[in-house]
């Protein structure tokens, strides 16, 4: 399929995991992708493997993310995409009773704050155009609880969330659609990181998913590619979720 024929994407946080899977799914699509992304090594990697262009930025900046999308409209003429899917899960970041005010503040910074800021600079772009397709990396932890708690960022998603549903709302009759798309848990180098230290609580997690696996991310990039597309043209404001069915179990599958 090419469905994202010569439109222009940002992806930022694109130089590993979903981020990577996503350049390349877009770019097998027909897209223009800028990998955004602080890794200088990973990120012009990426970029030379999907024939796009690399900008170093800290999303968390405010004068980065301003670069970026000028550096993008400059190169490709428009800004058609952005998929704000940068984040972090740092391991000081833990039960409410053990996050110290630092780690609560980094999560936010880079998790929240910088889809704030991607969101803010990006629209007037699109808003030129009339067009154009926001798609926001929230998770499934903000529709659900968990006792294996990750405070900041449970509470950084659902600000993504939050924020989400309502730009998708103030934007729509601008031709502007918003998404927040909502994973379950998955198979990327920070999940593997952060369970190898605690092999229970990877199994607490698991045990609650229907599908019995955690998603692979080539899987979560075909559903960005499908918000980010024509194909879901009706749809904004919403919470994607692509999570195994995790959010609907009761009883899982023995």
């Amino acid at each position: 399929m090419q469905r994202l024929q010569d439109r222009v994407a940002v992806i930022t946080g694109a130089a590993s995991g979903i981020g990577l899977a996503t350049a390349r799914r877009f770019a097998e699509e027909g897209a223009r992708v800028v990998v955004a992304d602080l890794d200088e090594t990973a990120g012009a990697k990426a970029a030379d493997e999907v024939g796009g262009l690399f900008v170093r930025a800290d999303v968390a900046n405010e004068d980065d993310v301003v670069r970026m999308y000028a550096t993008a409209f400059e190169t490709y003429g428009s800004v058609d995409i952005a998929f704000n899917n940068a984040g972090i899960s740092p391991p000081d970041d833990d039960s409410i009773l053990e996050t110290g005010i630092d780690a609560w503040r980094r999560v936010q910074e880079v998790n929240l704050t910088s889809v704030y800021l991607c969101c803010k600079h990006v629209i007037p772009y699109m808003r030129r155009q009339g067009r154009g397709s926001i798609v926001n990396t929230a998770s499934f932890v903000a529709v659900m609880g968990s006792a294996t708690s990750q405070i900041s960022y449970t509470a950084s998603k659902g600000g993504v969330l939050a924020m989400s549903r309502e730009l998708g709302v103030q934007f729509a009759r601008e031709g502007i659609r918003v998404n927040a798309l909502c994973p379950g848990p998955v198979d990327t180098p920070l999940l593997r990181e952060l369970f190898a230290k605690d092999p229970e609580r990877a199994q607490r997690r698991l045990v609650h998913v229907p599908i019995g696996r955690f998603a692979r991310a080539e899987e979560i990039a075909a559903a960005v590619a499908f918000l980010a597309s024509d194909d879901a043209s009706f749809i904004t404001a919403s919470e994607f979720l692509v999570d195994g069915g995790i959010s609907g179990a009761y009883v899982t599958p023995l």
